[in-house]
């Protein structure tokens, strides 16, 4: 009969903080296993010290590396991959010899833990069970008497490895944040706290629970001083603008003399392309709020709160816009492309309609549209007379495209379909394709153009008649020319000014 495989928490360093099963499966097992850096003590040992009974069988698991750099051949990964497959592999060994073996897990085992390496390698041959210990945040909220979140605040848990401005975003973009894996990535970290304007507030405790417990601002603390086992908290109460139900209820106020929302067009993409009056009003405001793709687009900095969004709730993101702005605070919505064309533009006008935001006025500031940038990309085809129509009918019927897919190809102008399919609109390309091509001839030239200005960038040049549908998704625009449009020897596709007389 095989043995059992156990990942037990032991907490963050207080023995007392060891739960009563993993007590009393580490005074059971058969097996005793435990990692350590080389030529360091083991601290998920050292916690659970007093409950390894004596003569059990200990396997110390010492890591090859304990930094990011490494002269494995597949770098850091790799080397960690190998040394997962080889403690596997011993401890492979116990559990097909019948021994019990339980894996002694800093924290909880599934929070940033190895344990989880060694159980994707042997739970499908073995009986396993996790667990769950006491996780170093949990136990520093405890000392610190921080309330980390409250009401609906949303927790992330972010390793101080990532990236400084992914971290910063994140920071921003959050409510309450617990940041572990310090040591030194900590002078990072605190930078990134900087940039998403949430220092003040935050706390660095160091060995929590333990008896060098340290706890300090995190303004305070010298980056030389902090170990690896030390994380930062950083409290929902500290992010701007936060309300609480304890609260009073803010008195009516008289909007301010300049009050104002401002729509912002960031362009199709790369930043060269977002004019200098966008850029200055993104580096004024106090906020931006948009559909989270674009928020993500504008770089956290002090002072900023983003307000990111799904891509159904346009309305409720202007009011949103419209009530900060009532509070007298600055406040630009964002849009990809140009606000004014299928963007969040003309949803505020449709909010700010209510009374109540009578006071508040609403500036665009236009920007480089997808239609400009796939024309530029392919050549001038709307160098002519030409229509922009969404082939989306989330807000009006499909009867009402295809009147105005007539009416246009009836015309005869270039026209520029936004929005030709989603993941639950899949036919509409095909059957708009067959509606223009009852006025159009099946060799009119058609652009394909997806994610142009990015770097996966695609231009594809062919005909109405050769298009295929299946080829089209939501990243893409299409420019349908019209009976003039033209091709030349090198590809480049292009609408005559001139329109000869019938």
């Amino acid at each position: 009969m095989s043995g059992r495989l156990f990942g037990v928490g032991v907490g963050p360093g207080d023995p007392e903080l060891i739960t009563l099963k993993a007590a009393r499966l580490i005074g059971a097992a058969d097996v005793v296993v435990y990692h350590s850096g080389v030529g360091k003590q083991s601290n998920a040992r050292r916690i659970a010290s007093g409950l390894i009974p004596d003569g059990v069988v200990e396997e110390e698991l010492v890591y090859p590396v304990t930094t990011q750099t490494s002269d494995h051949p597949g770098g850091y990964a790799g080397a960690m991959a190998d040394f997962y497959a080889e403690c596997a592999d011993r401890l492979r060994v116990h559990l097909a010899a019948g021994r019990d073996v339980v894996v002694l897990a800093e924290g909880d085992p599934m929070l940033y833990g190895s344990f989880m390496y060694l159980h994707d390698r042997l739970s499908d041959d073995f009986e396993t069970q996790v667990v769950a210990g006491v996780p170093a945040f949990a136990a520093a909220t405890a000392t610190t008497a921080l309330p980390l979140v409250r009401q609906t605040d949303v927790l992330a848990v972010l390793p101080g490895t990532l990236p400084e401005p992914e971290l910063a975003r994140r920071l921003a973009d959050t409510d309450g944040a617990v940041i572990m894996k310090l040591g030194r990535t900590f002078a990072k970290v605190r930078s990134a706290l900087e940039q998403a304007g949430r220092v003040e507030g935050s706390w660095y405790v160091e060995r929590a629970s333990m008896d060098a417990e340290r706890v300090l601002p995190v303004a305070d603390v010298d980056p030389e001083t902090v170990p690896y086992f030390s994380i930062v908290l950083v409290p929902g109460d500290t992010r701007p603008g936060v309300k609480r139900y304890e609260e009073p209820a803010p008195a009516a106020v008289e909007p301010a003399s300049d009050a104002e929302v401002v729509v912002v067009g960031l362009g199709p993409g790369p930043d060269r392309w977002l004019s200098p009056e966008a850029s200055q009003v993104l580096a004024e405001v106090g906020h931006v709020i948009g559909y989270g793709p674009y928020v993500e687009r504008v770089p956290q900095r002090p002072g900023l709160v983003r307000h990111a969004s799904g891509n159904t709730v346009e309305v409720d993101r202007a009011r949103e816009a419209l009530e900060l702005a009532l509070a007298g605070e600055r406040v630009a919505v964002v849009s990809g492309g140009d606000a004014g064309i299928f963007g969040m533009a003309s949803a505020v006008f449709e909010a700010a309609e209510d009374e109540r935001y009578a006071g508040v006025a609403v500036r665009v500031v236009p920007g480089i549209s997808a239609v400009q940038a796939v024309a530029a990309k392919a050549g001038a085809p709307i160098g002519a007379d030409f229509a922009v129509m969404s082939l989306s009918d989330r807000l009006k019927p499909w009867d009402v495209v295809v009147k105005r897919l007539r009416a246009i190809a009836e015309a005869d102008l270039v026209l520029a379909l936004y929005n030709p399919r989603s993941r639950s609109r899949t036919e509409q390309v095909a059957q708009a394709q067959a509606v223009l091509l009852e006025h159009k001839a099946p060799e009119t030239v058609v652009v394909v153009g997806r994610d142009v200005g990015r770097a996966e960038e695609s231009l594809t040049v062919t005909t109405l008649g050769e298009l295929d549908p299946e080829t089209v998704d939501m990243k893409c625009l299409l420019l349908i020319g019209a009976s003039s449009t033209r091709v030349t020897p090198a590809g480049r596709v292009w609408s005559p000014r001139f329109v000869e007389q019938a």
